[in-house]
């Protein structure tokens, strides 16, 4: 665990990419070869690694870090048994009806002047098939919703940053799942949405970091949500009310967004709670959000039972 532990924070930094394997200087084969950076638990040591995924996502190649800073891959690949998540963020940002179908979807008018921002809870942080857990004071009725999003992992201080230069401070791009409580999204919460998007287990996250060289537009990506195998999200990035770099130079103003910062860019139309009947999250659900460059986060849904904590799964 020594060496997992010392690049958990250079997760958060340039660093973590090893060194120039994935700086502007990189070469074709070496971008190719990070990829698909991933955070994981090795079946055969239990231990916990950065790694490259394979294709298949069933192996990665373990990333170590020597005592000079530098890392290096291992030529054989290790079996996976778990995927964490790729960032264990400092701060968690969201924004909220940044896809106008959405925020049409909702009642609500989405903001052309300003991003409309909220803080969630890094504590609400799962990996790749790890289960989102509705607590007992959601569950009856039933209110838990599904978001399919774009989030962006910050890579350097960011403050007082331009649009025209936010997008050099983008440590790499992965998914995530906006899991909200509805009433606690409103009354329960005050009104105010942080509340209600911070339970624990409410924002899945990876299964990889993608670095942004691969990504070079990210107003061009495909977002799919499917629940239980079913598509109810489509859409492009491109429709976006404000792009990537727009929200990083806004939320960056007078703001320091710290490296490990996750930005949660705004969910398409198709949630459960606008569905007629409404469709939210049960025990024995699987969401899936799948976006194109970076691959698919699958998590399956169970409810808490009683004050122990006990699952229906």
């Amino acid at each position: 665990m020594a060496v997992a532990r010392s690049l958990v924070r250079p997760l958060a930094s340039s660093a973590l990419f090893g060194v120039r394997a994935l700086s502007s200087e990189a070469t074709e084969p070496a971008v190719k070869l990070w990829a698909r950076v991933v955070r994981f638990e090795a079946a055969d040591t239990n231990d916990e690694h950065f790694g490259v995924l394979s294709d298949d996502g069933a192996t990665a190649r373990i990333v170590t870090q020597g005592a000079d800073g530098k890392t290096s891959i291992a030529d054989a690949p290790s079996p996976v048994s778990a995927v964490r998540p790729p960032v264990e963020p400092s701060v968690l940002y969201g924004v909220g009806l940044n896809y106008r179908d959405h925020a049409a979807e909702t009642g609500m008018e989405s903001r052309p002047d300003y991003p409309v921002v909220f803080l969630k809870a890094p504590t609400t942080v799962i990996g790749h098939d790890q289960l989102i857990v509705v607590p007992r004071c959601c569950a009856d009725p039933a209110e838990v919703d599904y978001e399919g999003e774009l989030a962006v992992v910050i890579g350097k201080p960011a403050r007082n940053v331009s649009e025209e230069d936010a997008l050099s401070y983008v440590l790499g791009y992965t998914i995530a799942n906006d899991v909200t409580a509805r009433r606690w999204q409103g009354m329960k919460g005050g009104k105010q949405w942080a509340r209600g998007k911070s339970f624990d287990t409410f924002c899945p996250l990876g299964p990889v970091l993608v670095h942004p060289s691969l990504l070079p537009d990210p107003q061009d990506l495909h977002i799919t949500t499917r629940l239980n195998g079913d598509v109810v999200q489509s859409a492009s990035t491109s429709d976006m009310v404000h792009s990537v770099a727009r929200i990083i130079s806004h939320l960056s103003q007078g703001t320091t967004l710290p490296p490990g910062a996750v930005i949660l860019t705004g969910t398409p139309s198709g949630v459960g709670y606008a569905q007629d009947p409404p469709r939210y999250l049960r025990a024995g659900d699987v969401v899936e959000v799948e976006i194109s460059g970076i691959g698919t986060l699958r998590n399956r849904v169970a409810e808490e039972t009683d004050v122990d904590g006990e699952l229906r799964v």
